[in-house]
């Protein structure tokens, strides 16, 4: 099911955007020349596909704002504890347990890294991508409430953590006894800006900006679950 859903999102990008047959087929996981090419930016460690038939790195850079597929189809927006702060200032709430009770819910799922077998079970309160969203819909895409008629978001730059991620999902595993972050491409379909090229150098500015957002990231994840405002398990 999951296999048909990328596949209809990678159809579906091709009727506007020129999509490489090599990411169209490693999106479907139908490349058996994937190596894990490791990157290390201000000490976090990205793990970059190498597509070794091709000799080329499969890269990424944003096509916003011609392209805001991320908010378009989004699954859910779960919350730190510095996203609840910052977010509920920014609707107008006095308190923070008031902007939880009426602007967020509880979402809990599975996310399993793209070049490994790390599983990670999570659990946080998610802000509602619409103002009646149900159980039903966690996971599901949808349309993000906040995303205006012009492809901008209305709560930038206090939007949620994750979406300043978007399209790395990133975890923590300790390496002698010491934290590391990780982080590696969601290979969702949806978007439009992946590419291949002979060397990751062009990617390098990218992911020296997205380092630092994934280090914080990360950092406040951690305080958030210190503070029980979720709860994550990772088994590998």
């Amino acid at each position: 099911m999951e296999e048909l859903h990328v596949k209809q999102a990678l159809d579906n990008l091709s009727d506007k955007w020129q999509v490489e047959q090599s990411i169209y087929d490693l999106h479907l996981g139908k490349r058996n020349d994937v190596s894990d090419s490791q990157v290390i930016v201000n000490g976090v460690v990205f793990h970059i596909p190498y597509l070794s038939r091709d000799k080329r790195y499969v890269l990424w850079r944003c096509l916003w704002p011609d392209c805001h597929n991320c908010c378009e189809k989004q699954g859910r927006l779960p919350l730190t504890k510095d996203d609840i702060s910052l977010i509920s200032k920014k609707m107008g709430y006095a308190s923070d347990s008031e902007f939880i009770e009426k602007e967020t819910r509880v979402s809990s799922w599975n996310e399993t890294s793209t070049m490994n077998n790390v599983i990670t079970t999570i659990s946080m309160i998610s802000l509602k991508r619409k103002e009646n969203e149900g159980e039903d819909q966690d996971g599901k895409p949808l349309s993000c409430r906040f995303l205006d008629e012009c492809g901008s978001c209305e709560i930038h730059p206090d939007k949620p953590g994750v979406c300043w991620l978007y399209p790395f999902s990133s975890w923590m595993e300790s390496s002698n006894g010491k934290p590391v972050v990780h982080a590696s491409f969601q290979l969702t379909g949806d978007c439009p800006g992946f590419y291949t090229d002979k060397t990751s150098e062009p990617m390098m500015e990218i992911l020296d900006e997205y380092s630092k957002r994934i280090f914080a990231y990360n950092m406040s994840i951690q305080r958030t679950i210190r503070e029980k405002y979720g709860f994550i398990n990772i088994v590998q």
